[in-house]
């Protein structure tokens, strides 16, 4: 460590051939949102020790230590927004206290030791002000801190202390950050992390932002506005807006700001509703059909980004080993600091995606910031990205092709896999992170989207499954079959058959049913009484019951109770139902309570969705529970006779549907195609 007093460049070349490149600096929240704060800055005094069992115990030790973890971890200074002088500049009071080991500006050492060229960083920390003490520190996979070096600022003017850091102790995981103790008087904080790269690696590359849009103009209207950053124009090629909707985003009052801000940069392409792949493919296929930017950028139109990722996104996929695809994480949009998940697998043998089995959802950085949380510091590898906010690589877009057409759901877990079968792998980096409308309040399993989900899992099994017939899927699919049946859900239950029946059709149907199939599905949806939904529960008839239940509806039955639940209803649904159920609901279910395991007891009940908006009258009908019965049992095993036969299928089809020639066949009826 030297402690200088001298401003630092960006980018400067060095000896040897190389170049100084900037990877990350220390930034602040654009609007100074308090409700963000600890994302950036952490005034906690965490004890990672009361994690310890977190890393690497057994299984018991984790369940007694998980009501501990999500506790808060103590009083720190209270920090005020006024602190906040800019973008990347921090004032201490004297004596305070804080730790940049926080999501946006602790520096994810392992990410870049892993998949970069990158091998040693450069930490420098500018302080305006004598007095002040600066803490390096560094954390091992398992959580465990050490202070790696400190100095003090001995001037008033600007003080820069350069750090000399190696990347070699992070193989399976790990963080470097910094804290700076203010002495008797206010001290002002900046930051920036370097590292020596071939020339070759100088020029950063350029973004082709894709976002698909549908009936959002204002939302995307804003999101187009942080794009206009001045930050990011260096990095912007084209953003282009993927126009699906009948509300259209140039319509937006938030528009012309956009406009003006963005410029040439902006182009929108108006199309037919194709659904999110439909969306990004188009995206791809402009992104490389022009071909001038390096990356393309997959974006819901739904969310807030931080600029920075970007930039951030960008520089890694630069600096990467080989072409790789650099996803960010969510936070959530209605609360701020509480992250979705920290990556995203496909289990193998269900073929079901989740977050690793050591790993926390829903984790709430307000509450427990990096320093004080074990499980943070260990690696996590993921198979792909959402397309929330997900850099792909031109270059892989022009050897593996673009989304499969399947509308939603599975359209970018397919393509992290087909992008690792080919070498391509995916990195979802730390500190680069948008803030988007949470979809664990919606109702998606239920309703329209469930001919998506599981058409698309199947499709995307049959691809990539490493299993001679998918593993434990089929099984698991009709498990969920019967429970949705049991549960009076018929509506679902159809629609799962459809896109069973319509993978049957083959590879080739696919483009073919993207502008169609949403209409067909919706319409036989209508046909069932569990997706007829209203908004007042007194337009439907009161509860009545002759004999009231006498267990509790909210009472979560055993392990044991649910197996003997599940052994039993498929039997019960033949019997004829109580006579007051057909004209009465038995009971009203709060979505929360909404259960198979509850529902399956009852002949006919009120069940209120997800979102909150609005309720269903189920009714039980043994006559289409057995129809739909068979049909299910014999899809399933025509599925498991066939799926040697219909993988290769698949498979030896992935190559042309996903062609730029094939989705051009599909953009053609609109406006903006290759041809025009």
């Amino acid at each position: 460590m030297t402690a200088v007093t001298s401003t630092d460049n960006n980018a400067e070349t060095s000896a040897g051939g190389t170049v100084r490149r900037l990877l990350q600096r220390q930034i602040l929240p654009l609007d100074r949102d308090f409700e963000v704060f600890s994302l950036y800055v952490d005034p906690s005094e965490a004890d990672l020790d009361e994690d310890k069992y977190v890393v690497g115990g057994t299984r018991a030790a984790k369940e007694l230590n998980n009501t501990k973890i999500r506790q808060g971890t103590g009083e720190g200074q209270q920090i005020r927004p006024d602190q906040i002088l800019d973008r990347t500049s921090l004032q201490l009071d004297a004596g305070q206290r804080l730790s940049f080991g926080a999501y946006f500006n602790a520096f994810p050492a392992s990410y870049w030791r892993r998949w970069t060229i990158v091998d040693r960083v450069t930490l420098t920390v500018t302080v305006q002000g004598a007095g002040a003490t600066v803490i390096v520190n560094k954390s091992l996979a398992n959580g465990n801190s050490q202070r790696v070096d400190s100095a003090v600022t001995d001037g008033e003017g600007a003080n820069t202390l350069t750090f000399e850091l190696s990347l070699a102790p992070f193989i399976d995981g790990g963080w470097y950050w910094y804290d700076v103790v203010a002495g008797e008087h206010p001290v002002v904080v900046s930051a920036e992390w370097h590292a020596e790269v071939p020339e070759e690696r100088a020029a950063h590359g350029t973004v082709d932002v894709a976002i698909t849009t549908m009936n959002r103009p204002e939302f995307c209207a804003k999101l187009l506005q942080q794009f206009g950053e001045p930050d990011l124009a260096e990095y912007l090629d084209t953003v282009f807006v993927m126009e699906q909707g009948t509300k259209l985003v140039s319509e937006s009052e938030e528009f012309p700001a956009a406009e003006k801000a963005l410029g040439d940069k902006l182009q929108i392409v108006v199309q037919g509703n194709l659904g999110g792949s439909g969306g990004y493919a188009r995206g791809q296929f402009e992104s490389v059909r022009k071909g001038t930017a390096t990356y393309a950028l997959m974006m819901d139109d739904d969310v807030v980004c931080e600029p920075e990722g970007l930039i951030r996104q960008v520089t890694f996929g630069d600096l990467a080993n080989r072409p790789t695809i650099v996803g960010g994480h969510m936070f959530s949009l209605y609360s701020r600091s509480r992250l979705h998940s920290f990556g995203e697998i496909v289990q193998p043998w269900r073929f079901w995606w989740k977050s690793p089995e050591d790993t926390y959802n829903q984790w709430d950085f307000a509450t427990r910031n990096i320093r004080s949380a074990r499980w943070l510091h260990k690696r996590v590898d993921v198979d792909f990205n959402g397309w929330y906010s997900c850099l792909i690589p031109r270059v892989v877009i022009e050897e593996i092709g673009l989304s499969l057409p399947l509308f939603i759901k599975w359209d970018d877990a397919e393509y992290g896999l087909r992008a690792r079968a080919h070498g391509f792998p995916t990195v979802t980096l730390p500190g680069a992170a948008v803030w988007h409308v949470p979809w664990t309040d919606k109702n998606d399993a239920l309703d329209w989207q469930a001919y998506f989900h599981l058409r698309n899992r199947l499709v995307a099994a049959l691809l990539h499954s490493p299993y001679p017939r998918g593993g434990r899927l089929l099984r698991e699919s009709l498990n969920n079959q019967i429970a949705h049946l049991v549960a009076m859900q018929y509506s679902t239950a159809q629609l799962r058959i459809e896109a069973m029946e319509d993978i049957l059709q083959g590879p080739e149907a696919l483009h073919a049913m993207l502008q169609t199939r949403l209409g067909e599905i919706n319409a036989v949806r209508r046909e069932f009484s569990d997706a007829r939904l209203v908004a007042d529960t007194d337009d439907l008839p009161p509860v009545r019951v002759q004999k009231p239940s006498k267990k509790d509806l909210a009472e979560v039955p055993s392990r044991r109770a649910q197996l003997i639940t599940a052994g039993l209803a498929p039997l019960r649904q033949l019997r004829r139902p109580r006579e007051l159920s057909r004209s009465n609901p038995e009971v009203t279910v709060p979505a929360l309570d909404a259960k198979w395991y509850r529902l399956a007891s009852f002949d006919s009940a009120v069940v209120s969705m997800n979102d909150g908006t609005a309720a269903a009258l189920y009714r039980r009908d043994p006559q289409q529970y057995r129809e739909l019965l068979k049909r299910s049992v014999e899809l399933h095993a025509r599925f498991l006779r066939e799926w040697p036969q219909l993988a290769e299928r698949y498979r030896s089809a992935l190559g042309e549907i996903t062609s730029p020639q094939a989705w051009e066949e599909t953009f053609k009826p609109w406006k903006g195609t290759a041809d025009e």
